[in-house]
């Protein structure tokens, strides 16, 4: 599968689907946070068999911590892309990014996300609500420590 280079300073990471199908998680542009040191945000796309059916980002929140979040097709549900993508993630979190915990969290309304937090090594630590225009809603919080 080609892909366009990175710009300097950027990476592309290429993933295989479980079907083995090429797929990619691929930077997307994000300047603003790609500029600042340490740098705050990681952006990519996660393509299937060259079609964009996703993201996935990264965010720095304090020096040591960041959270991931994702997004995906309702067509490419439940084939293991937002699983492996945040596999990804978390080992650019741990690694690159020099972050010793992730942080995520989901709608209560879809556990199919903490199933993939759970796979990708994230252990449920309670709930944070966040404002809604019917009112609070507790999301499901998640966490991951390197080395866990």
């Amino acid at each position: 599968m080609g892909t366009t280079p990175a710009p300097p300073g950027e990476a592309v990471a290429l993933l295989t689907g479980q079907t083995g199908e090429p797929t990619a998680i691929q930077v997307l542009s994000d300047r603003r946070g790609s500029r600042e040191s340490p740098r705050v945000q990681w952006s990519w796309g996660i393509l299937a068999e060259n079609d964009l059916i996703g993201l996935i980002s990264l965010r720095r929140r304090t020096p040591a911590m960041g959270t991931i979040s994702y997004i995906l097709r309702e067509d490419s549900w439940g084939n293991g892309y937002a699983t492996h993508a945040a596999h990804q993630v978390v080992t650019v979190a741990f690694t690159t990014a020099g972050l010793n915990r992730l942080e995520a969290m989901h709608h209560p309304d879809n556990p199919a996300s903490g199933r993939v937090l759970a796979k990708a090594g994230f252990t449920r630590i309670g709930t944070a609500d966040r404002d809604s225009e019917t009112g609070p809603v507790p999301y499901e919080l998640y966490a991951l420590e390197s080395g866990a």
